[in-house]
């Protein structure tokens, strides 16, 4: 598994558009098999920052599988308007992880 990060600087006026496009593309992203899930986060000190965390099978199954699969335009078409405010995009290996139950 593979995990990607977008960082994103969104102005106030745009930010509930910006949350509702990652709304709608929970069905195109979930629709993929290499997509194992997402969340969207906004920075409580800073409320024009946000984090989108994806899951993906693999970095191939992301870059080769879901943005040569049948979901990406419709994914690509909904958060398009927003990739002007983007600040970082990567891949980063899980090194260690903890989850409380």
């Amino acid at each position: 598994m593979i995990v990607e990060y977008i960082r994103y600087t969104i102005p106030e006026e745009k930010a509930a558009a910006f949350i509702a496009a990652y709304e709608d593309a929970a069905k195109p992203l979930l629709a993929s098999s290499n997509c194992l899930g997402y969340d969207v986060t906004r920075c409580s000190e800073d409320q024009t920052k946000f984090t989108v965390r994806i899951h993906w099978d693999s970095s191939e199954g992301h870059l080769k599988g879901f943005r040569g699969g049948p979901q990406f335009p419709e994914f690509f078409g909904l958060v398009k308007p927003f990739f002007d405010e983007i600040e970082e995009m990567r891949h980063y290996d899980i090194v260690t992880s903890h989850t409380k139950s």
